[in-house]
């Protein structure tokens, strides 16, 4: 007969030290729990001890015995007992074996191995070494990494997944793709059809089954419900099909979906953080089940695309980038966090819902909403540490620029309307200098939006001309004109002005319309941000094609229905001369016998190697020499065949490659600022960011 109780107080006291021993400054672990379950007919006694986040799992049944401890890296430890725990010192890698008493019983044992460089005083160590990383982050639990791909995985859950519990487990789940001996070994016998498929097989059955749908958002929902069951064939899939299946994952089926997301929630995807919790952030971001997390998208839900205020549901954008994060920049799925902070919605139509999922008053503001934002970053850093990236997204242009600008000093932080659309845009403008002629310097830039994107893009192109020309940023600034709600910005506003717009008053006569603004400043490039549909009007086209030879065009507002114009209004109104590119994709376009290829401005092209370098370098701050940097990588994978299309930017076919330079453009300009960590610094980054990323190849099980 075991003492029960002084046996789990043994074994805890045993990984308790561990746990010192590697993490000293790990919390003290408070509470105790004890369960225990008598499961038929097998006659496997269950026992469960929850000591604080630690939790010891033990199987009794009449021939064996079987303890694991999560220790909360991702691995457990697993060890013998019943006659005493037996432990021996290894000097290579070994196994570790829960053995039956008997040879008759048909589980047999449960191997594992263990690394061995942590086995004085008789511990165990889990098969995931809390110093041994692939990549340029945290270990690899899931074995998600390229330099891991040819290594055997175990499939831990509370124990080791198998059977049931298997299948239903989308980091593991492989449907019919698992072999005849993985069936055996995890207990998957009679519960899948006999047939085994390859990989290739899914993506074709998958793509297969999604091209059925005729409404995005149904093609949408089948996507989110396919990553929650077999994560790996979810991102294979998109990777595939990257130019047909982006539109359905993000922009613009993303807007329709968040716009329904009451409708369409099923389970969560992230985590919310309310008003409900201030003052337990903290303790929220502990729940969420995976610790090793490198990037975090957060929004607060008020200014989604160009729809509007969708409060909580706001959730499908932090989801949808991330999902790009990992498909497109080979981010680690595992180490990604989705937020939103529901503070409240001003969306009367959404308050009057009975299916919003958000909290149903009015948003917060002042100082109610600064100390949640405040507890939130606190929290961030607190849990994940100083390098922990978090990129703000959809933000309202009075918060997003303060978030921004408050914490950009003491965190990794990133707003990819501001930052990452500037970055993208410029890269564009670069490329297509190629096709028009002349240096930066020598054009005229007009926005139509003074918003987050359409001042993030303009600070940016006069960051590259002052260090192009080394001209003051004041004396930049003049060449680039702003138009929002009320007209041109001049100096006669001034005073009324937002601060983030009083760098773009010049002084000009005021200007209402834009076509007469177009006249008057006789701009080169004409770029729209300001989610305001169909508002480069025909005379605005024709406007800009009186004044160049070849006009520059950039409707980059989000999603389709907002865009500034078509593809189609832009090539046709231009008599063919356009250069174009649009936030959201258009398919190509006839004029006058010749077929144009619309470029696609979406900040997918930034972002994912963006995030990666940072991750992959440990860099613990985002310079604008960054930004500048990703541009130029970006800019520089457009090939002749592309300009000899008309695109300024490259194809999406191409985005893993494309990323990888970015991450390692990036990197590299972050080891010379002094701001990454990583040391020493990989020798050759574009392999380094390569060998980084996340592959949804199908991992063989022990």
């Amino acid at each position: 007969m075991i003492d029960l109780t002084s046996f789990f107080l043994s074994l805890f006291e045993e990984t308790q030290s561990r746990e010192q021993r590697r993490k000293p400054r790990n919390r003290l672990l408070k509470t105790l729990s004890f369960s225990l379950s008598v499961i038929h007919p097998s006659n496997t006694i269950t026992a469960t001890l929850s000591v604080s986040h630690i939790c010891f799992h033990i199987m009794f049944s009449t021939s064996r015995c079987t303890f694991l401890c999560n220790s909360g890296i991702g691995g457990w430890s697993s060890c013998s007992s019943f006659s005493g725990v037996q432990r021996k010192q290894h000097r290579g890698p070994s196994r570790v074996a829960c053995s039956a008493l008997s040879t008759g019983e048909r589980h047999g044992s449960i191997l594992m191995e263990i690394s061995s460089d942590e086995t004085s005083n008789g511990s165990v160590v889990a098969d995931v070494d809390d110093n041994a990383i692939s990549g340029g982050g945290v270990q690899d639990v899931y074995g998600e990494d390229r330099a891991t791909e040819d290594q055997f995985v175990t499939p831990w859950s509370v124990s080791i997944a198998s059977g049931y519990t298997l299948l239903r487990d989308p980091h593991f789940n492989k449907g019919l793709a698992f072999t005849e001996k993985e069936r055996d070994a995890h207990y998957l016998r009679g519960l899948l059809p006999p047939t085994v498929f390859s990989q290739e097989t899914q993506v074709k059955k998958m793509i297969q089954q999604i091209r059925l749908y005729q409404v995005p958002l149904q093609k949408y929902m089948a996507m989110m419900d396919l990553q929650e069951r077999n994560e790996r064939l979810f991102y294979k899939l998109l990777i595939d099909h990257v130019e047909e299946l982006l539109p359905v994952v993000y922009t613009p089926t993303v807007g329709e979906a968040c716009q329904k997301y009451g409708s369409i929630f099923m389970n969560p995807q992230g985590l919310y953080i309310s008003l409900k919790e201030k003052g337990r952030i903290l303790e929220v971001l502990r729940n969420w089940p995976e610790k090793n997390i490198q990037v975090i998208v957060v929004t607060d839900g008020e200014r989604i695309l160009g729809l509007g205020d969708l409060g909580c549901q706001g959730m499908g954008i932090p989801v949808g980038k991330l999902s790009l994060y990992t498909a497109l920049g080979g981010v680690r799925p595992s180490s990604c966090l989705p937020i939103t902070i529901d503070v409240g919605t001003n969306n009367e139509k959404l308050l009057n819902d009975e299916l919003y999922i958000g909290l149903k008053h009015r948003r917060a503001t002042g100082q109610e909403y600064a100390e949640l934002l405040h507890e939130f970053m606190t929290a961030v850093k607190q849990n994940y540490g100083e390098k922990i990236l978090v990129q703000f997204e959809d933000f309202a242009n009075h918060n997003a620029f303060d978030l921004l600008e408050k914490y950009r000093s003491t965190h990794l932080v990133f707003n990819d309307d501001i930052q990452g659309t500037a970055s993208v845009v410029l890269a564009g403008l670069v490329a297509a200098l190629k096709l028009v002629g002349g240096s930066l310097p020598d054009h005229r830039f007009l926005f139509l939006g003074a918003g987050e994107a359409g001042t993030g893009i303009a600070e940016l192109i006069a960051l590259e001309v002052s260090k192009q020309t080394n001209a003051p940023l004041d004396e930049v600034r003049k060449n680039i004109w702003l138009v929002d709600s009320k007209g041109l910005i001049v100096s006669s506003r001034k005073e009324s002005l937002q601060h983030f717009k009083k760098p773009w008053a010049h002084e000009h006569e005021p200007v209402k319309e834009l076509a007469d603004a177009i006249n008057q400043i006789k701009p080169t490039v004409l770029i729209g941000t300001s989610g305001q549909g169909r508002t480069f009007t025909q005379q605005v086209i024709e406007a800009m094609a009186s004044i160049n030879e070849k006009p520059i065009i950039l409707s980059l507002s989000n999603p389709t229905s907002q865009s500034e114009c078509t593809a189609e209004e832009a090539y046709t109104w231009s008599e063919g001369r356009a250069i174009f590119a649009s936030g959201s994709p258009f398919a190509p376009v006839e004029y006058d016998g010749k077929v144009f290829v619309p470029g696609q401005a979406n900040n997918a092209y930034i972002f994912p190697g963006f995030g990666l370098g940072l991750i992959m370098s440990r860099t613990i701050r985002v310079h604008d020499d960054l930004l500048l940097a990703a541009s130029e990588a970006l800019g520089s994978q457009v090939t002749q065949e592309d300009y000899d299309r008309g695109l300024i930017y490259p194809p999406f076919t191409n985005i893993r490659k494309i990323s990888a330079h970015i991450a390692a453009k990036v990197a590299a300009k972050a080891y010379e600022l002094g701001l990454a960590t990583r040391l020493p610094q990989p020798k050759d980054l574009v392999k380094f960011a390569e060998s980084c990323m996340y592959t949804p190849a199908y991992r063989n099980y022990r």
